[in-house]
């Protein structure tokens, strides 16, 4: 199953057993068995009778602005939840020594994703092996953002001397908007990694309100914050150095806008395509002795965190 993208402006139907997009371009037909998610990025109207197609379907659609960032998902009525697993989330979450556990083992394993990202294109990297031991050593979670955050600047320092063009260097993180090329295309990224995540945790029992390392506030989701941690370096960061020095994107995907740039509709469909070709691309995976996918990847780590809450398996260790 996979997602779909929508940019053009329009009204989304449902036809029969199929998701119809209406538009001056003529009727967009989309079967839906499978279509994991839909996200829309166009203008689109649609009925309450559209979302209870959705919901019958089981399909989260997912809504950004015309900038690139994430606006809301409707999120289906849950098919596989479970009472008792919300109450293990919960109990992991209140329970300080749980949730520490659970925290740190993200945070670890998430710089030590960046260690490998940069290993395989032969870069040391010294300050972040230093980070992932004060991460190991934190004993509280808010010292563990501050140690995830220290260590994710020195790793995009670092990843900056990789760079083929140095105007997409990214030199300093920036966020709504970002200032520069490199930074658009990252924020980009990421935002389309939280909900594939979303999507993903939609097809587990685990609700996705409950997150670990992210607060659990009034914020509507941040267990899919969580997890995309993991996969940052591996699908975002590779993406991001692969279309640049590859010079597949340049000056003309983005346009200006106040304070800042975003991606333009050609430079969304170019980063779209190459986001999607890498979930769809397999790895050998060696306890199960078979090829997956980076989306296979993502939700397996959903696995694992539900038996690590029902005390099954350590989150973090191999079965």
């Amino acid at each position: 199953m996979e997602s779909v993208y929508l940019f053009s402006s329009g009204t989304l139907k449902r036809k029969a057993n199929t998701i119809c997009l209406e538009s001056e371009a003529g009727r967009k037909y989309i079967p839906v068995e499978n279509v994991m998610d839909i996200k829309v990025f166009g203008e689109v109207d649609l009925n309450k009778r559209f979302l209870e197609f959705l919901s019958q379907k089981r399909i989260p659609i997912h809504f950004f602005n015309r900038e690139g960032y994430y606006v809301g998902t409707f999120y289906p009525r849950e098919y596989l939840n479970s009472g008792f697993l919300i109450l293990k989330q919960a109990e992991h979450y209140i329970n300080q020594e749980k949730r520490m556990l659970i925290a740190r083992e993200i945070v670890s394993r998430s710089i030590q994703n960046m260690i490998d990202f940069l290993k395989k294109r032969k870069v040391q990297a010294d300050s972040l092996t230093r980070y992932k031991k004060k991460a190991e050593e934190a004993s509280n979670v808010s010292e563990l953002m501050g140690i995830e955050g220290n260590a994710r600047e020195g790793y995009y320092s670092i990843m900056d001397n990789l760079v083929s063009d140095e105007r997409f260097r990214i030199e300093k993180r920036t966020r709504r908007p970002p200032k520069n090329f490199a930074n658009t295309l990252i924020s980009f990224g990421n935002s389309l990694l939280y909900t594939t995540v979303l999507s993903l945790i939609y097809q587990t029992h685990l609700d996705p309100r409950i997150g670990y390392l992210h607060e659990t506030n009034f914020r509507r989701f941040s267990l899919n914050l969580d997890i995309a941690e993991l996969f940052k370096p591996a699908v975002v960061d590779r993406l991001f150095l692969n279309l640049v020095n590859t010079r597949q994107i340049n000056e003309r995907h983005f346009d200006e806008i106040s304070e800042g740039l975003m991606l333009n509709d050609q430079g969304k469909s170019l980063f779209i395509k190459n986001y999607e070709q890498i979930l769809r691309e397999t790895v050998f995976h060696k306890k199960l002795n078979r090829y997956v996918s980076m989306r296979s990847l993502i939700k397996m780590e959903l696995h694992k965190l539900e038996k690590h809450l029902i005390g099954e398996q350590v989150f973090g260790s191999e079965e």
